[in-house]
This record gives structure tokens, sequence and C-alpha cells, in this order.
């Protein structure tokens, strides 16, 4: 079943043309599987939960979009991979949406290491974000980037507790200048417990 899969291999990339050709039913089907791996904290913010699914369109738009062949594959599969959770974590490209440009400024200047600070908490349990390693999300001047991207390492018992339908699921930060925090969405985590292996 593909939602069970970890990785991305070069096996599972199509040919340019015949992704082109299929690009917009894929990306249909695609929006029926996000509409519910994505859920907003405070008013600039949303966590999108990624998965293979959601790599793999990734993978295939920037060949598409780049045309960089073989090389690119490559290139691709080592830097989205990363973001395909194990089976014992949940992990989300974290985007602050902000269109005006100035103040989109100001407030990511405000916001160095918000990344060290997201959590997910529910029946007694804190499971704490780990920002991904690939590069330093903060700048020295501390200023935070627009795109942040989290891992959610879970324990058995915590994933276990995520499991049961109904649970209350509280998604937010701990930083002082943006400490929202937002009850899950009953839908968003079924869609979410299937992470997990």
């Amino acid at each position: 079943m593909m939602a069970m899969k970890r990785e991305l291999t070069r096996d599972d990339i199509l040919p340019v043309e015949i992704y082109a050709a299929e690009r917009k039913e894929r990306k249909k089907a695609l929006l029926a599987i996000k509409k519910h791996r994505r859920q907003a904290v405070g008013p600039d913010c949303t966590f999108y939960f990624e998965n293979y699914e959601t790599m793999w369109s990734q993978v295939h738009e920037m060949l598409y979009i780049e045309r960089g062949g073989e090389e690119q594959i490559t290139d691709e599969l080592s830097a989205y991979n990363p973001l395909i959770p194990g089976g014992d974590e949940l992990v989300a490209t974290v985007m602050f949406e902000i269109d005006d440009p100035l103040r989109r400024a100001a407030v990511l200047g405000e916001l160095g290491g918000i990344e060290e600070t997201a959590f997910l908490s529910f029946d007694g349990e804190t499971v704490t974000g780990v920002p991904e390693e690939d590069v330093d999300r903060t700048s020295a001047a501390g200023k935070a980037s627009s795109v942040q991207f989290i891992h959610f390492p879970f324990t058995a018992e915590q994933i276990a507790k995520f499991r049961e339908p109904g649970a209350q699921i509280t998604l937010g930060f701990k930083h002082p200048r943006y400490g929202h925090m937002v009850m899950m969405q009953e839908e968003v985590r079924a869609a979410l417990a299937e992470d997990f292996a």
C-alpha cells in the first residue's frame, strides 16, 4: 500500500513526459490527501504534515519544472526523503504565510528559534518538535525562515495514545513572540495516525 512507503527510490520516479500527461489528475488526487494533513496555528502559520504521497508529488513537481535529468533526481531524492515519516514520527513543513513583505520581515524578525519550540501534547504526553538539520533556519541576526521542517518523534506509548479516536491533540509553539496553539481537528488526527507503522 502506497501510504506505508517510507522512502522514495529511483524506481518511483516517472519519466517527465508521463508525469506531465498525468499531472492534472495527480494534483487533484493529492488535494484530497492534503485536505486533512494541514493545521493552522495562530494567524500566520500552517503545519503541512508530509508523507510518501506529498513528497512523491513534490519531487515530481521539481523535476517537471526544472527538467534537470538524472542528476536532479538524485538531488531531489536526497532532499525530500528525510521528510517522509519513518513510522515512529510525524513530519511537518511549517510555513509562515504573510503576504505583506514589510509585515513578513517584521514578524519573522521576532521569531528566531521558533523551530525549537514546536510541540504536540495529548493525554499527559508532550512530543517536542525537532527541526530538520539540513540548514540553520534562524539567521545569525535572529530572523526565522518562513519555511521550517520539523520532526515529531514518538514513543510506542505516545503513538498508541495519538491513535485513540477522539484524542484531544494540541499543536503549537512555546515561543515568547508566537505562543499560539490549537486543538487539532479530528479529521487531521485520524489522517496523521496512519503515518505510524
